[in-house]
């Protein structure tokens, strides 16, 4: 990654909902929202030089990087047509900027290592197969830490805050709503007044000027908020957001960039910038 100067910021922060497993790829009606977003997302940023990618779908007991030079394809889905398991996205790994995360990370004591060996998960190359088709900008993948403290995940993005000197796209790519028991399979949007008083919640505090203080209480005792565990009975799709709050940090306020249905259910996507 090519140096900046410290007060120069280039990197953009996104946190969006990727959808039931390969669904969006296999042309699944209720994710087409969804995906023409995607499709046109990337044409509205800058191209970057790397992305890092916070997925919901990977948890280890300490910060992990993905740190091969060529990740495969971990296909961590089931009961899908055998189309969803011949999916790829080659995209190259980037084994110098993860070990600069890891050192990052373990600079703050955090416990962190390196994985040369896990390939990258859907919560990757479904989005990444969308936005950047051509899978030629290096991508690295970081785990949760087990356990979904939320200061702890935001104390992790805080510690990444520096990877904003340059040209990288930083991704938290979960979900904003994650009940699989309420999802609409039928195709239909049927009216849920308590997702949207989370989706709801989830806007102000990602989007006001709330002070610094008070926007990091509401992301740590998230659950406090209307429809928190109706929304989350689990929250790994909900804490990569809280590593993206974490990077971009005081001076960053984030702007809704989705606001539509995916699986019948409202979902929110945020940028940071």
């Amino acid at each position: 990654m090519n140096r900046t100067p410290v007060n120069e910021s280039k990197g953009t922060i996104l946190f969006f909902s990727h959808g039931g497993g390969p669904l969006p790829i296999l042309g699944e009606p209720s994710h087409q929202a969804m995906v023409t977003f995607m499709e046109q997302l990337a044409g509205n940023m800058r191209i970057p030089e790397l992305i890092l990618v916070i997925s919901a779908h990977w948890e280890e007991k300490q910060a992990t990087v993905i740190g091969a030079p060529a990740p495969t394809m971990l296909y961590d889905y089931y009961g899908f047509p055998e189309e969803a398991y011949r999916i790829t996205y080659p995209a190259p790994g980037a084994p110098e900027p993860a070990a600069q995360i890891v050192d990052l990370l373990a600079g703050r004591g955090m416990n962190c290592r390196m994985d040369t060996k896990r390939g990258f998960d859907h919560g990757l190359f479904i989005p990444l197969k969308l936005m950047y088709p051509a899978a030629d900008i290096p991508a690295i993948q970081l785990s949760l830490v087990q356990g979904l403290v939320p200061d702890v995940h935001l104390k992790m993005g805080q510690t990444l805050q520096p990877l904003l000197q340059h040209n990288i796209l930083v991704i938290g790519s979960g979900f904003s709503f994650h009940n699989m028991q309420e999802f609409s399979w039928d195709g239909s949007n049927p009216k849920d007044t308590a997702n949207n008083l989370f989706q709801d919640w989830l806007v102000e505090t990602c989007t006001t000027p709330l002070s610094s203080g008070e926007r990091r209480e509401r992301l740590v005792h998230w659950t406090q908020a209307p429809s928190a565990r109706y929304c989350h009975p689990r929250e790994e799709h909900l804490l990569p957001l809280h590593v993206c709050a974490g990077i971009a940090g005081d001076s960053r306020r984030a702007t809704t960039i989705f606001d539509d249905y995916i699986l019948g259910k409202r979902a929110v996507a945020f940028q940071w910038q």
